[in-house]
């Protein structure tokens, strides 16, 4: 819930960032100064920085507990996979290819 809601909040800040960097060059623009380089204000590049960092923190707070991957577990998987009869997935393409019409000469 936490990650979920820091996830919320840093897009919103990074949304608003971007569109306050879109009004401070249109009001460069009515002014008649160049655009060429990005706001000097600090408080928009702020913004978008806490917002990434915000965004980091909650994606890595939100994200699963990490599995245990080790030599044992992983033959435990690839005998299971090792069960099924591995040209099932091929048989899927040659049941499709038998529903395209052919063209006419």
């Amino acid at each position: 819930m936490l990650g979920q809601l820091m996830l919320i909040v840093a897009t919103v800040a990074l949304l608003h960032a971007a569109y306050s960097t879109y009004e401070h060059l249109s009001h460069l623009k009515a002014l008649g100064r160049p655009e060429g380089a990005l706001p000097n204000d600090v408080s928009i590049l702020l913004e978008a920085f806490a917002s990434l960092f915000l965004a980091i923190v909650g994606a890595t707070v939100r994200s699963p507990p990490l599995r245990e991957v080790t030599w044992r577990s992983e033959m435990k998987r690839r005998a299971q996979e090792e069960d099924e009869d591995p040209r099932l997935s091929f048989a899927s393409f040659a049941q499709r290819a038998g529903l395209v019409p052919k063209a006419q000469s």
